[in-house]
């Protein structure tokens, strides 16, 4: 399957469904996604029924008795033909995602990409056996089995990547998954599940497009046995209520009102583009995003002056920059923007909203000190909507920085490594970027802290989250 690459033209005719036991299946309900730089209607979505997910419930646990059996090899070798898999229809599914998220097409090459490179890690990292203890009486090996059948809720703003981080940590354990994407971004997760099809067994890896009904039965349904989702504070603590009453393991990557801290000492002519990027790359739509900047009050008007020339970059041409990806968060980032002007802060850059253009397009926006107590500093915005305060105590900004929401990662800006390193061990978060913006690797375990999350996903320790470990007592 292949597509011309992209030249203004009405996108193709294509036909998306629900993957089950290795089948298509349609639906007599569908739904269409906007194209959020056009506001044109997209194509027709299965919407998957109770009893779809019932079947594919059933799929996934008849494969797992054969999949959590094959050998390291043999897993190993499927895992790079979905990488192949991926690159061979790279094409038809970059259009997709570009279309359906609003990225350019270099972005969205590049997410499809990533979810190849995922498969291609993974097919190298194994969970070994290791002695835990042994004397003369006994010896105890402990062993990393799979669970079973995983629903995997993915979200809109990378669905290639963030929901191939979650196929691929089931797939490389052993387990069986069922992936249900954003109802916002459905195409380009069924297309890639139905193209896997092909390299991998029936009721191994499987599709169901829905809403949160269809979340919902997923965390409730007795037949799965593991939830990973990538959403909402509110939708991640119910999800967690809702899996203690299976005792399903759980994986959670909720909010993240990220705090950029630039010290006194830092070169601002290298460091401002960086903070630029981790503000306004794709609008601001990436979970790590720089949320808030702390700026020492030595170097306020001065990065202040280069950030806002900076922020001026992130036009509708610039292929790094992207629209708000659904109406629901482009009305909830200009929310923002009304209680800021409602309050009276600062707007040096941007806030504005052209009611007359087609597109969730919102400019890149600087606010100047606003109170640490507003909404636009205390909760995140998930736009281009920057907050840019001060600091002169690094106990005060450190405080400031450990929002019960803000656990999930931080990027700091020194050249004294040492500095660094201290600041960013007291800083509450799972992650901490120095001197660069914030963007997660597949080879580093990546955990929200506190509100932030539960559990964790990528690099070799993200798998043991995919596994159950079995001690072996051998007594001598």
């Amino acid at each position: 399957m292949s597509v011309p690459l992209p030249n203004g033209d009405a996108p193709p005719s294509l036909t998306f469904y629900n993957i089950i036991d290795g089948k298509q299946r349609g639906s007599k309900v569908t739904e269409q996604v906007i194209d959020p730089r056009t506001e044109e209607s997209l194509w027709d979505a299965p919407v998957a029924t109770g009893e779809d997910l019932d079947d594919a419930v059933d799929a996934a646990n008849r494969a797992f008795k054969t999949w959590k059996l094959i050998s390291q090899e043999e897993r190993r070798q499927k895992l790079q033909d979905v990488a192949d898999c991926l690159r061979a229809h790279k094409d038809v599914l970059t259009l997709v995602h570009m279309k359906e998220t609003g990225k350019s097409w270099v972005m969205a090459n590049a997410d499809v990409e990533v979810a190849a490179l995922h498969f291609e890690y993974y097919k190298g990292i194994t969970l070994e056996d290791d002695v835990q203890f042994e004397d003369d009486t006994v010896k105890i090996v402990g062993t990393y089995v799979p669970i079973g059948v995983l629903a995997a809720i993915s979200p809109w703003n990378f669905p290639m990547i963030l929901s191939s981080v979650k196929v691929v940590s089931a797939l490389a354990t052993g387990n069986c998954v069922i992936i249900k994407p954003s109802p916002f971004t459905p195409y380009a997760i069924l297309k890639f599940c139905e193209l896997a099809q092909s390299v991998l067994p029936p009721g191994v890896f499987q599709a169901l497009n829905g809403g949160a009904d269809l979340g919902e039965r997923m965390t409730l349904h007795p037949g799965i046995h593991h939830i990973s989702f990538t959403g909402t504070l509110a939708v991640g603590q119910r999800i967690m209520q809702n899996c203690a009453k299976t005792m399903k393991k759980v994986v959670l990557e909720l909010a993240g009102n990220n705090a950029a801290i630039i010290c006194e000492d830092a070169d601002l002519e290298k460091v401002v583009p960086s903070v630029a990027l981790g503000c306004f790359f794709h609008g601001g739509q990436v979970c790590v995003a720089s949320k808030r900047v702390y700026v020492h009050e030595s170097l306020y008007d001065r990065f202040m002056e280069l950030f806002a020339e900076e922020a001026k970059k992130f036009t509708q041409d610039n292929i790094l920059f992207s629209p708000l990806s659904n109406r629901t968060n482009f009305e909830r980032a200009k929310s923002f923007l009304e209680d800021s002007k409602k309050n009276n802060h600062d707007i040096v850059v941007g806030g504005e909203v052209k009611s007359d253009e087609k597109g969730f397009w919102l400019a890149p926006t600087i606010v100047a000190k606003p109170p640490e107590e507003s909404l636009l500093v205390q909760e995140e915005q998930f736009a281009p909507i920057a907050p840019v305060m001060t600091w002169s105590d690094e106990d005060d900004v450190i405080a400031r920085a450990n929002l019960d929401n803000a656990g999930l990662g931080a990027s700091l800006y020194t050249p004294d490594l040492d500095k660094a390193r201290r600041i960013a061990q007291r800083l509450e978060s799972g992650s901490v970027w120095i001197n660069r913006f914030e963007r997660p690797h597949y080879g580093a375990y990546f955990a929200g802290w506190k509100l932030s999350g539960f559990g964790g996903e990528l690099g070799k320790h993200g798998l043991y989250n995919y596994c159950q470990v079995q001690c072996l007592h051998f007594h001598k």
